[in-house]
């Protein structure tokens, strides 16, 4: 395959790091993309995603959907030649901490009224 057809993205972290640029083909689904992401994470980091399905992709405002390819979600301006897409990467909180934060508003409350009469 050509360079021509290549797509060039980097990756905004949290903290303003970037990670990348990368060159993927416009067939390369966002799935794959993430990974790629997962793998070349900052060790240092205090977020670090543990799998795939951890982080969204953010392009233009919209978050990419795991199935879409790199050349679907990619938006008019970054027709550009040699420009570099800039995606904006979100950790997602995992599933654990949800658990427990939900255990929080399980624990049954005492309903105590504190009405005053003047």
């Amino acid at each position: 395959m050509p360079d021509e057809d290549l797509i060039e993205l980097k990756f905004r972290l949290y903290d303003g790091l970037d990670i990348g640029p990368f060159r993927y083909s416009p067939t390369s689904t966002i799935a794959m993309v993430k990974e790629r992401i997962v793998a070349e994470w900052p060790k240092d980091k205090k977020v670090v995603p543990k799998a795939a399905n951890d982080i969204k992709l953010i392009n233009a405002g919209k978050i990419l959907e795991n199935n879409k390819t790199v050349g679907q979600c990619r938006v008019p301006f970054g027709d550009l030649p040699s420009g570099v897409i800039t995606m904006h990467v979100v950790v997602q909180p995992t599933k654990a901490k949800a658990k427990t934060e939900k255990k929080f508003d399980e624990i049954p409350r005492k309903n105590t009224c504190s009405c005053s009469i003047l």
